[in-house]
């Protein structure tokens, strides 16, 4: 789907910055948390470690982009109260 050019523009503000706060804070404290928490284990780089089922190739299908949903919303129009305070068009750059 797709998001109203307000929330996307509010979560860029407020919601992006505070999560790659937390997870700077997080990547920072992963050495110290990895040393304590299986240091080996790393099915990233070793397959062989993984706990996860194998997954046959006979189950797998492509699906190509041509048979996705298409929705085309270019015909609707927004209204002033539906971009909220602060949209694309009412900025200036």
């Amino acid at each position: 789907g797709s998001l109203p050019k307000w929330v996307v523009n509010k979560s860029s503000q407020f919601l992006a910055p505070k999560a790659m706060k937390k997870m700077y804070k997080a990547c920072l404290k992963y050495p110290d948390w990895k040393q304590r928490h299986n240091p080996g284990l790393k099915p990233w780089l070793f397959p062989e470690q993984s706990t996860l089922p194998a997954l046959a190739l006979s189950e797998l299908s492509i699906q190509h982009a041509a048979s996705l949903e298409n929705i085309d919303e270019s015909s609707l129009s927004e209204t002033k109260d539906d971009r909220g305070e602060a949209s694309d068009e009412d900025s200036v750059n």
